[in-house]
């Protein structure tokens, strides 16, 4: 069960915490432990894991129809920003498996109905505006390449980037800026979600654990972010088929990670 809602709860600071430094072995583990989890209930990770990729198809596709083509690459990779806040479910799953507890539909949200919920809303709210002020970015640099121009059709886009000085320049400064707020979400993120759900921490204390989880092992999560990008690569490569699987399987070993990291 998710903790209860109570007034009583006396909240844990970020020094109370102790954060761990990890090794690529236990990356590999959490994917293990994770896989062993998707298989234990798959329904729950195969449902978020449809509904994240059809939010971002569909905001693409409304997109296209507004004349925002330059925006389609920047929404679906930034989508990977808001990847934590459709795998709240899937941790909650991980955490009653653990625990010997249900872990039907109704466990994976049983976190709405407790003291957990107001914190991963302020954290969620802090995901999205990383997620706009990313594609205020993307636009910032393609028009300051091409200008107030945008292109007429996606042959018009790849020709643009591809066979321009500025769209070379836009590939180049648009991926690093890219690398920037990726690096800075997986720091505020990699264990913040997780442990709003098994302690009682403030969303502050959240992000503070996690940026020192992330700073204590910056190369391990460096390797965790190319993990999780190569493996939704690969799960896009066959659309839906392969992310219903790669995401869940992601969010649960998202939680046995936190659990190596965090004390």
């Amino acid at each position: 069960m998710a903790r209860e809602l109570s007034f009583r709860d006396v909240q844990i600071t970020s020094d109370e915490i102790r954060v761990r430094r990890i090794g690529p072995a236990d990356l590999f583990h959490a994917l293990k432990a994770g896989y062993r989890d998707f298989n234990a209930q798959p329904t729950v990770g195969v449902f978020l894991a449809v509904v994240y990729p059809l939010f971002a198809l569909l905001l693409t596709l409304g997109l296209l129809g507004e004349n925002l083509l330059y925006l389609a690459y920047p929404v679906i990779a930034g989508c990977t920003l808001l990847g934590p806040l459709v795998c709240v479910g899937l941790f909650e799953v991980s955490r009653c498996r653990e625990q010997g507890h249900d872990t039907s539909w109704r466990s994976a949200f049983e976190f709405i109905h407790t003291s957990a919920f107001a914190p991963i809303t302020a954290l969620s709210i802090v995901m999205m505006l990383i997620y706009v002020g990313w594609l205020y970015m993307a636009e910032f640099i393609y028009f300051g390449s091409f200008g107030n121009s945008p292109p007429t059709s996606i042959a018009d886009l790849i020709n643009q980037l591809i066979t321009t000085r500025h769209g070379q320049a836009v590939i180049v400064y648009g991926n690093g800026v890219g690398l920037i707020f990726a690096l800075s979400a997986l720091a505020i993120s990699v264990v913040a979600f997780p442990l709003l759900l098994d302690k009682p921490v403030t969303s502050i204390t959240a992000i503070a654990v996690s940026i020192r989880a992330f700073a204590t092992n910056v190369l391990v999560m460096a390797l965790w972010g190319l993990i999780v990008v190569a493996l939704l690569a690969i799960g896009a490569a066959v659309f839906l088929v392969g992310l219903a699987a790669v995401l869940p399987i992601l969010g649960h070993a998202t939680w046995h990670l936190y659990r190596r990291l965090v004390v």
